[in-house]
Formats: C-alpha cells, sequence, structure tokens
C-alpha cells in the first residue's frame, strides 16, 4: 500500500500485530481483536499482579520482535517498517546460499540446474539432503532428486505389472487432446501404453493420447495396492519432509478438525506424445497445486508401432527445448532414460501468465469469460512459441525439467507447472 495508507488496516502481519499491542497498551477497547479486555490495562505492582492485557502485550511484542512503550502510539509509517524488515534479511538469499554451500555442504553431492533456480540433489542415500534442501525450501524453489528407482522394487511397476493385477478395474481415462473423459476398463489403457496398435484411434484415424488421471488416490491407492504402497513409501525422498510421519511434513500433522488437502498418493499414468502427430500438446496442462508436491518417475514405457518416433528422435526433439548444460549431458548418458518434460513458473509469476493467456485467447477469438480463469481451469498447455512470447512480452521465464527414470521432482504449492 502507498505510505500514506493508514497502517492500522495491517498491510502486514507485523503491522496489524504491532497496531493491536498499541492499542491495548493505551487502554483502547476498539483494539481490532475478537474480543475487547475486560480487565484494567494499568500495571499492578508486584509480579503476582499482572493483569491479562500486560500478559498478552508481551507475547505480542515477542511476536513483532519490537517492545513498544505504554506511553506511545505504535508507528504507523509503512516505508520505516518495510526497511527496518529489510535489514533483517540477507540482500540477496540466493546468492548466499549460492556462495556458501560449497563450503558449508561439501558432504552433499548436489549441482544448481535451470539458471540456479532448481536443486539437483544427486546421492538419493546422503542422510543429509535435508539439511540443503531446507535452505532452498525457504525460497520456494523446485527441487531435484535422482536416483530414487534404486531403492524401488521395480517389477511392481512395470505397465503389464498392474495391468496384470488391476486390469478388470474402471477408471476415467482423459484424451488429452480434446479434454474427453470417458469410464472404461483399465486393461485397455496398459495394453496400449506400449504398444501403439492397442491404442484408441480417434475421429480422423490419429492415436488417442491417454492419461489414466490420478488412479488410485489416497487411501484407494493403500488399499487397492499395498505392496506398492510400501515400497513408494520407504523410497521417498527427504523422508524429513515427504514421509506422511515426516516430522517436517507439517500438513500430515495437522489436527483432525483442519481440512486437509488431498496428500495422496496417486498414480498418474499417461502416454507420450512421441506417438502423436501434434508435439505441441501435453498430457498435464498448466495449473497450480493447493500443497507442496513430490512427484517420482516409476516407469518408462517404450512404446513400439508406426509413427512412433525412435529413441534419437526423441532425444532430438528434447534437444531442441531450452535446456540447461547439465540436462544436456544427461540426455547423452545411455545409462539414463529420460520420460517427462517439464515446464515450470514462480508462483510470483501467475498474474503476468494469466494476462498473458487471456490475451492468447482473444487473439485466437475465443471467448473469454471473466469467471474463467485459465489456469485454474487447466485449459492451456504453452507451446515453445507460447514461451518465447511470454518471456519477450512479460519477462517471464520457463524453467525447463526433464525427468528421467528415477527422478523425484519436488515442487513448492503455488508454483505453475505443466508437463
Amino acid at each position: 500500500p502507498p505510505a500514506s495508507q493508514n497502517n492500522e488496516q495491517g498491510s502486514t502481519l507485523r503491522d496489524l500485530l504491532t497496531t493491536t499491542a498499541g492499542k491495548l497498551r493505551l487502554g483502547s477497547t476498539d483494539a481490532g481483536i475478537a474480543f475487547a479486555p475486560v480487565y484494567s490495562t494499568g500495571t499492578a505492582s508486584g509480579k503476582s499482579g499482572r493483569t491479562m492485557p500486560n500478559i498478552l502485550d508481551d507475547i505480542i511484542a515477542s511476536v513483532v520482535e519490537n517492545k513498544i512503550p505504554p506511553n506511545r502510539a505504535p508507528k504507523t509509517n509503512v516505508k520505516s517498517e518495510t526497511k527496518s524488515e529489510i535489514k533483517d534479511e540477507p540482500k540477496d538469499d540466493k546468492k548466499c546460499i549460492q556462495d556458501d554451500c560449497s563450503k558449508q555442504y561439501s558432504d552433499i553431492q548436489y549441482s544448481w540446474i535451470c539458471d540456479k533456480h532448481v536443486l539437483w540433489l544427486r546421492d538419493h542415500k546422503n542422510s543429509n539432503n535435508w539439511k540443503l534442501f531446507k535452505e532452498c525450501w525457504k525460497q520456494g524453489r523446485p527441487v531435484l532428486v535422482s536416483g530414487m528407482h534404486k531403492k524401488m522394487n521395480f517389477s511392481l511397476w512395470k505397465a503389464e505389472s498392474i495391468s496384470l493385477d488391476f486390469g478388470n478395474q474402471q477408471a476415467d481415462i482423459l484424451n488429452c487432446k480434446d479434454s474427453i473423459i470417458s469410464n472404461t476398463n483399465v486393461k485397455e489403457f496398459w495394453d496400449g501404453f506400449e504398444d501403439v496398435s492397442k491404442r484408441q484411434k480417434v475421429k480422423n484415424g490419429e492415436t488417442a493420447l491417454l492419461k489414466l488421471k490420478d488412479w488410485p488416490s489416497g487411501e484407494d491407492f493403500k488399499a487397492m495396492m499395498p505392496a506398492r504402497y510400501e515400497d513408494l513409501l520407504k523410497s521417498l525422498p527427504l523422508p524429513e519432509y515427504c514421509s506422511p510421519e515426516g516430522k517436517l511434513n507439517l500438513a500430515s500433522h495437522l489436527p483432525g478438525f483442519f481440512v486437509r488437502p488431498d496428500l495422496g498418493p496417486r498414480l498418474c499414468s499417461a502416454y507420450g506424445v512421441a506417438a502423436t502427430k501434434d508435439h505441441d500438446i501435453g498430457t498435464t496442462n498448466l495449473h497450480i497445486e493447493v500443497s507442496d508436491v513430490v512427484n517420482i518417475l516409476v516407469y518408462v514405457g517404450i512404446a513400439k508401432g508406426n509413427g512412433v518416433l525412435s529413441k534419437s528422435g526423441v532425444l532430438k526433439k528434447l534437444e531442441e527445448e531450452d535446456l540447461d548444460d547439465l540436462l544436456r549431458k544427461r540426455l547423452k548418458d545411455s545409462s539414463e532414460l529420460p520420460g517427462a518434460l517439464w515446464h515450470i513458473y514462480a508462483g510470483k509469476d501467475a498474474d503476468k501468465i494469466r494476462e498473458f493467456l487471456q490475451k492468447i485467447a482473444k487473439e485466437q477469438g475465443l471467448e473469454v469469460l471473466p469467471e474463467h480463469d485459465p489456469i485454474r481451469d487447466q485449459s492451456w498447455y504453452v507451446n515453445k512459441k507460447l514461451r518465447q512470447r511470454l518471456f519477450e512480452e512479460y519477462g517471464v521465464k520457463t524453467c525447463t525439467v526433464i525427468q528421467f527414470l528415477g527422478d523425484a521432482i519436488i515442487l513448492p504449492a503455488g508454483a505453475l507447472h505443466q508437463v
């Protein structure tokens, strides 16, 4: 807000608490809190004579780290408050972390990718990974942990194994190109996972790009696939944060009266775009998750059949992306198997991206209704041409990550992404 604006509106939590503390000390009953003080605000003599509002004052003052003298109202200059807060923080967190890491975390194998926006933890077994992760997570940046598949029972996650065990189940299958959802037999999806000839065809004879969306999920996953559930849980990266029992996984420890988001786990399975003519579509459109997410690539199928790109063709397509040098190096490593292409954006860019997509929709003659949100509706996959325009016209840069077999991508809530 402008500097002239009354600070009592609580532009920050600090402002609100400071203002309330000042009013309580001044004896006001209109403190802007749930209920006004009922005890005298005068100071009693002796330790045992302290009254309720004075104790509350102490608590509030300790929270705002700034005792307010009883004879003075709180500051109302927003600018000065902002400056004092900035002084408490490092000038450039990003630079501080990268400067200090090599000395402080010399026992951890890691690299920075995507213009130093994403932390890549290269040794999933290192028990100290969480210490460096914590510093990165404070800044709301994505993290990649590789090699998780080495801890897993690989046979459990093969397409044929899942089809054999659960092929008779019914589930929603999404056609990614036209967003049509049909309820069908799971076996039909898995039969075509690596054999293009067994995939559904759309009206013009093209092969359908199908996705088995969030099946199974949450408690259903645990009940239906107990062996796979246990295998996944024991293989989670950074268990301090990602395990349901992790001491730093705060969402898992919320009291029962909180409404929690669906914390999963859920299985997301989709055909690759390698067998489609249109490579400008995705299996997951641009969207935001309401909670932090860890996504592990547990299996990569190699599709066979007419029209499918060869492995060298797939690599060539990926090399056309705006990739970090380290990711290009991984692509050339024959022991690595690429499976998914991610485009990630910082939450702070959401408004710019929303405005951009509405602008593109108008250019394409689409109706832009005020109640529709292109991000919430998950109606866009931002192709290469649009990603370039987004950077040129709005200054929003895309963070491009290739997810290889066994990679865990950990995203903070609010980060936009498409796959």
